[in-house]
């Protein structure tokens, strides 16, 4: 009886997941916090020796239990071995997110509404002067050497939407829509339920007249709100997009957007993130962060990439796309030359500099490789009904 007493001392060190045990004299036993969802079945009574090494190596002593055919397992492998994992991997990072909500709501979010209105608000017929038809204010990708910006933008947001295998009657959100192109072109090609947030109120207004005149009220919709306030009992989605957002998040709030993300996206979706990384870290530049995206952070890859195992995000495709963005800051520097001696006379001429070096600056960035901008595609949990290549990326 010490033997099996102590052998059910080493069994509850598997404490995640759910599996049970049949012991040598018959008695059988579940362990875990889930549903069982296979059998270890004990042939003889281990060892003393044995018992012990499980306290220190479970794995390796049921292993090699196996291997002398004391013991096998009935059921599936596959949920022996994500039993195994859940318990031999270490503990997610744990962040203080209540305490991190409550900064943000102690006024940050209200100073965030004002460092987008600063930058985006500028007002739409500003933007639609130098922007492309559809009002996408982030990296085109330039499938073809030949092609405008118009044609480069249709293509990112047609290459984003792609790697999300959309389904028909799907839902899709999208964390910082922008003037809504994206939600909009996913309604009309795949059919989905799309809803869109921002900050911006001429981003919300220009978004909510498109869909409008479209006749798209019944499946898109644009929300004038902070990513934070979206209601997890009344949202779930399919699918999750972010675009040209995450860098206005701000380094200590990184794991509170993942962890919303989380908390709305349903078991098993697709994360479509895109942002412009660091090469390394390091603070946001000066006259960046004064004239242009106050409160802005930028966040490198190898930063972002450690926080997904925390909010179990598994990271499917990585793709940067830093020549597309110098290229696309190139077409939008010609284009704002081009207009800039017809804006209204509140843009004076230190503002006219000001834009110009923005344009040609961070053009130069991404050429040079200060700076970067990727595109992460990532699951919540494991999904293994996916396509086994990422050609279907490119197939169009």
């Amino acid at each position: 009886m010490l033997k099996k007493a102590a052998l059910k001392t080493a069994l509850k060190l598997w404490n995640k997941g759910g599996f049970s045990v049949q012991f040598w004299d018959g008695e059988e036993k579940n362990y875990g916090e889930e549903t069982p969802k296979f059998k270890i079945i004990f042939h003889r009574e281990p060892t003393l020796t044995d018992i012990k090494d499980m306290n220190t190596d479970l794995v390796l002593t049921l292993g090699q239990a196996y291997m002398d055919g004391s013991i096998d397992f009935e059921g599936s492998l596959d949920d022996v071995i994500a039993v195994m994992f859940k318990n031999q991997n270490g503990d997610v990072k744990k962040y203080a997110l209540d305490e991190l909500k409550r900064k943000m709501f102690s006024g940050i979010e209200e100073q965030e509404k004002q460092n987008i209105h600063s930058h985006y608000d500028l007002g739409n017929d500003f933007y639609a002067k130098w922007l492309d038809k559809t009002m996408s204010y982030s990296c085109a990708y330039f499938k073809h050497e030949t092609d405008t910006l118009d044609e480069a933008q249709l293509h990112k947001i047609d290459h984003s939407l792609q790697k999300l295998l959309l389904k028909k009657d799907e839902t899709l959100l999208d964390i910082g829509c922008g003037w809504g192109w994206l939600i909009i072109r996913a309604a009309q090609q795949y059919g989905v339920n799309a809803v869109g947030i921002t900050l911006s109120e001429e981003q919300y207004a220009g978004a909510t007249e498109r869909i409008k005149k479209l006749g798209l009220e019944d499946k898109v919709r644009v929300l004038l709100l902070n990513y934070m306030d979206l209601d997890i009992e009344k949202y779930q989605f399919d699918k999750i997009v972010s675009i040209g957002m995450f860098e206005h998040v701000g380094k200590e709030f990184l794991p509170l957007y993942l962890h919303k993300v989380n908390t709305l996206l349903k078991t098993g979706g697709l994360f479509l993130l895109h942002s412009i990384m660091g090469y390394t870290e390091a603070p946001t530049n000066g006259w960046i962060k004064r004239y242009i995206f106050p409160g802005g952070y930028i966040p490198t890859v190898r930063e972002t990439v450690n926080l997904f195992p925390d909010f179990n995000f598994y990271l499917l495709h990585m793709e940067s796309l830093r020549r597309h963005y110098a290229r696309t800051l190139d077409e939008w520097y010609k284009n704002f030359l081009a207009c800039k001696d017809t804006l209204p006379a509140k843009y004076d001429e230190q503002f006219k500099r000001m834009w110009g070096l923005y344009l040609s600056g961070c053009a130069s960035a991404f050429r040079t490789g200060n700076i970067d901008v990727v595109q992460y595609l990532l699951s919540k949990g494991i999904n293994n009904d996916l396509p086994m290549t990422d050609e279907y990326m490119y197939e169009k």
